[in-house]
């Protein structure tokens, strides 16, 4: 497994100060974000999955703790819209350049409008996809949300 990615090429552009981390990803999990905590042997809180997401049909990238789910509601209003739904994986893939399970808000081919949920903010570090099955990046939150120009909000369920 290559530990260098889209992701963490903007990581390291951007001068953010990460660490790489692997695990064994299994595809079959019911909750991918929830095995990635598990096998990190980290906090599920503490482990946040990227999500792709459509508030009024404009695609956005949703970033909240693996053991958690995202309220459309809350989504909706983060990003100022009506209406908000989950991406089908197809579209998800297409549009990021990553295979779900994989999928990083970090480097995606056209990076959308990207939102943190506040209570993430709490933490020093967190655990956020790499763009790559199998491999997290550990960093602290705010360069995330710096990095990605995101809008922190309530944003679960």
């Amino acid at each position: 497994m290559s530990k260098v990615t889209r992701a963490t090429k903007m990581l390291q552009q951007a001068g953010v100060a990460f660490t790489v981390h692997t695990y064994d990803y299994d595809g079959d999990a019911d909750r991918i974000g929830l095995q990635a905590a598990e096998a990190l042997g980290e906090e599920p809180s503490r482990v946040l999955k990227s999500l792709m997401a459509l508030v009024d049909g404009k695609p956005v990238c949703v970033i909240v703790p693996s053991d958690r789910d995202v309220s459309m509601k809350k989504l909706a209003a983060a990003f100022g819209g009506k209406s908000a739904q989950m991406m089908k994986p197809a579209d998800a893939e297409r549009l990021s350049g990553y295979k779900v399970g994989g999928i990083s808000p970090f480097g995606q081919m056209r990076a959308p409008r990207a939102a943190i949920e506040e209570q993430v903010m709490a933490h020093d570090l967190v655990f956020i996809n790499g763009g790559q099955r199998g491999l997290q990046v550990r960093l602290d939150p705010r360069d995330a949300a710096r990095v990605l120009n995101a809008i922190v909000a309530p944003l679960m369920a």
